[in-house]
C-alpha cells in the first residue's frame, strides 16, 4: 500500500499550481509531490489546475511535467492529466500510429466504449489532430477488423435497457447461420449484429444463442474468427456483459508470467479510474482471490507504483 496520503485539508487549484511549480524548481524534481498532488485530483481539478499554472507561470504544465518526469511514471501521469474522451482519443492515436502497431488497445478502446462516450472520443479526436478517427481507421487497420471498428464508431446504438426479445432470438439465429451452421463464416452478418445492437440487445442474444443451440456465442465467436477480428468481436461482446469482468481480465493479463505489460497496465488504469475501477477491482478480488492492489504493488516500484496505487484507491 502507499504511504502517501491524500492531504487532509482541500486546497485550491491555485494552491496546486503553486506546489507544482515549487517541486519544480532547484536540483531535481520532488516527484513525491507531484504525484501527491495529481493522483489524488479528479478531471476538473486537474484542468483547473492547468489553467491556473498557465495563467501564474505562463507554462504549460503537461510540458513541464514531461521534462520533469520520466519513464513509466511520465507515460501514466501524462495520460492522467487529460479528460476522458480526450485521454482515450490520444490512446488510439497512438495504438494506431505506433511503430509496431498496437491495434490491440485501440481495439480494446473503441470496443468498450458506449456510443455517447465514443461520439467525444471522435471530436476530441478530430480537434487534437485535424484528421478524423474514421480516416485513421482506413489507414491503419485491414479487413473485417477494419470493418468492424469502422461501423462500430459511425453506429450510434441505443444506450438504454430495454430488450427486442423478439430481435434477440433472430438474431442469435442469423448468427448461428453465419457461423457454426455454414462451412466458413459470412463475417458480414456478424459485424451487421454486433455494431448495430445496444449492450442491453447483445446481452439478450447470447442467452439466446446458447437456449437455441446448446453452445455459448463467445465459443462461436472464438471458433469462426481469429486474430484482430476476434478481438474485436469478444471486447463487444464481453463488455456488453460484464465491463469491469472484462477489464479485471485485460489487467490480470498484462501482469501475468515475466515481466509486466505496463503500457497496458497504465491504460487500463488511468482510463478506468474515473468510470468503473472499483468494479473492477471487485471482480479482480472475486476472480483471481487477490487484490488488484496488491497485484500492482509486486509488479512495479517506486512513484510509479505510488502513482498507481493512489489512482486505484484504498486496499479492500
Amino acid at each position: 500500500m502507499s504511504t502517501l496520503s491524500v492531504p487532509p485539508v482541500p486546497t485550491s487549484p491555485r494552491d496546486d499550481a503553486i506546489q507544482l511549480y515549487r517541486a519544480f524548481k532547484g536540483l531535481g524534481c520532488d516527484t513525491a509531490a507531484v504525484v501527491n498532488i495529481l493522483a489524488h485530483r479528479d478531471a476538473m481539478q486537474r484542468s483547473l489546475i492547468q489553467q491556473e499554472y498557465r495563467t501564474m507561470y505562463s507554462d504549460d504544465l503537461s510540458k513541464r511535467l514531461a521534462s520533469e518526469l520520466s519513464g513509466k511514471l511520465e507515460t501514466a501521469v501524462l495520460l492522467w492529466m487529460h479528460d476522458p474522451a480526450g485521454r482515450d482519443a490520444i490512446v488510439i492515436r497512438q495504438a494506431l500510429l505506433a511503430d509496431v502497431t498496437n491495434l490491440n488497445g485501440a481495439t480494446e478502446v473503441i470496443c468498450s466504449r458506449t456510443p455517447s462516450q465514443i461520439q467525444l472520443i471522435k471530436q476530441n479526436y478530430h480537434s487534437k489532430f485535424g484528421v478524423f478517427l474514421e480516416q485513421d481507421i482506413e489507414g491503419h487497420t485491414s479487413g473485417d477488423h477494419k470493418k468492424l471498428l469502422l461501423a462500430y464508431v459511425s453506429t450510434f446504438r441505443y444506450e438504454g435497457l430495454e430488450v427486442d426479445r423478439e430481435m434477440a432470438l433472430k438474431d442469435a439465429k442469423d448468427l448461428y447461420k453465419a457461423g457454426e451452421k455454414k462451412l466458413g463464416t459470412d463475417e458480414k452478418t456478424f459485424i451487421r449484429i454486433f455494431s448495430e445492437r445496444s449492450r442491453a440487445q447483445l446481452g439478450a442474444i447470447s442467452p439466446a444463442y446458447h437456449d437455441m443451440y446448446g453452445g455459448s456465442l463467445k465459443k462461436a465467436v472464438k471458433s469462426e474468427t481469429s486474430g484482430k477480428f476476434e478481438h474485436g468481436l469478444l471486447t463487444i461482446l464481453k463488455c456488453s456483459e460484464n465491463p469491469a469482468k472484462y477489464f479485471a481480465k485485460v489487467l490480470h493479463k498484462a501482469m501475468k508470467g515475466l515481466g509486466t505489460d505496463d503500457t497496458t497496465l497504465i491504460r487500463v488504469i488511468v482510463t478506468r479510474t474515473e468510470i468503473d475501477m472499483q468494479y473492477i477491482k471487485a471482480e479482480y478480488l472475486r476472480k483471481y482471490k487477490k487484490t488488484l492492489n496488491d497485484a500492482v504493488h509486486s509488479e512495479t516500484s517506486g512513484h510509479y507504483r505510488t502513482f498507481l496505487l493512489s489512482l486505484l484507491g484504498p486496499n479492500h
